[in-house]
């Protein structure tokens, strides 16, 4: 099981969104994460939350609650603080 699971509330047709995930992924070669898609779209309450700040990435480590990173954009260097343990 990997330490690191990552939450990106997206939504269809979101170059953003997209963006966010493939930068994402350039972490992988030295990070074992795993990363999950969630349309805010399907639930209302997920929409009120996220709804104008998409694409919003979450990180969150076994036995803790998510923790929101960065929204818009991938925060590079706060992916790698969080992956390091170091947040």
């Amino acid at each position: 099981m990997s330490a690191v699971h990552f939450i990106i509330y997206s939504r269809s047709y979101c170059h953003l969104c997209e963006d966010m995930l493939h930068a994402l992924e350039r972490f992988r070669s030295q990070h074992d994460f795993t990363v999950e898609m969630i349309d805010v779209d399907a639930d209302e309450v997920l929409v009120q939350r996220y709804d104008e700040l998409v694409p919003v990435l979450l990180g969150q480590r076994p036995g803790q609650p998510p923790v929101q990173l960065c929204h818009y954009f991938l925060d590079g260097p706060g992916v790698e603080k969080y992956l390091l343990g170091n947040d």
